[in-house]
């Protein structure tokens, strides 16, 4: 397969399992050294998780396949551009490169605007969509000491 293959994968998977209303019209496909290792697509409603995208989705997926917590040499191919949450999830999974095929501009069109989070995210806002509040405790930051004290820690 080639990357209009993978691209093209990633559409057909958003086409089918959005036909039943029960997903977004999203579909996820990672590959390494030219193989699809995973596939993901949008299971928010049916799976009654909202962070599971498609993105997402295929990440887990592709970390069980391949054991390990991080993607290097892997890219995403997306039926569409993600949003701030899989785009950080692609960072934190350490994926080489995302490719997607819609933009959120069309993303929107169909009803699902992340404009609010793409706003307070430039703006550096953030409480302004969830009320958050810092509460310290002095075991939260021994929790950290712990952790940076522990040898046999596996830093991310």
């Amino acid at each position: 397969m080639d990357e209009a293959a993978f691209l093209e994968r990633a559409v057909a998977l958003a086409a089918e399992h959005s036909a039943s209303g029960d997903c977004g019209p999203f579909g996820a496909v990672i590959v390494k050294d030219g193989k699809v290792v995973a596939e993901g697509w949008n299971r928010v409603v049916s799976g009654k998780d909202p962070t599971a995208h498609a993105e997402v989705v295929a990440i887990r997926e592709a970390c069980r396949v391949l054991d390990t917590h991080a993607l290097e040499g892997c890219t995403l191919y997306s039926s569409c551009e993600p949003c701030p949450m899989c785009y950080s999830a692609a960072v934190w999974a350490r994926v080489d490169r995302v490719v997607y095929a819609e933009t959120r501009s069309g993303a929107a069109r169909a009803g699902f605007d992340d404009d609010r989070l793409y706003q307070a995210l430039q703006s550096g806002d953030l409480k302004r969509l969830v009320r958050m509040e810092h509460r310290p405790l002095p075991s939260a930051s021994r929790v950290f000491d712990d952790w940076l004290a522990n040898a046999d820690k596996h830093p991310y």
